[in-house]
């Protein structure tokens, strides 16, 4: 676990579970405060560091997509789990571990 950071899966691994969690917080704490309260800060906040969370996790995919010799079936449902919620989570226990197993 302590060299997971090393591998672009292990990276990827990482902001997966971070990005899938920043989109949590989005979607079922900052959209209410927003819209319930008013208030539009956690929003701003919440959404800039998911954007860039986000960007990464692309980055990593079509990197990991390249080094891995993943398919086009594999990638495209690594893509699509950054925008459906709990989608990054899903992605890292059926498409990841498989990879960093395989690996080891």
């Amino acid at each position: 676990m302590k060299d997971l950071y090393k591998s672009t899966l292990g990276r990827l691994r990482i902001v997966g579970f971070v990005e899938g969690l920043s989109y949590l917080i989005l979607l079922f704490i900052a959209m209410p405060i927003k819209y319930i309260g008013g208030i539009q800060e956690p929003v701003r906040m919440t959404g800039m560091a998911h954007g860039l969370l986000f960007v990464l996790y692309v980055l990593l995919v079509i990197q990991s997509t390249i080094q891995y010799n993943w398919t086009i079936k594999k990638a495209f449902i690594a893509f699509l789990a950054s925008i459906i919620p709990f989608g990054t989570f899903y992605a890292d226990m059926k498409l990841f571990r498989d990879n960093e197993e395989a690996k080891a």
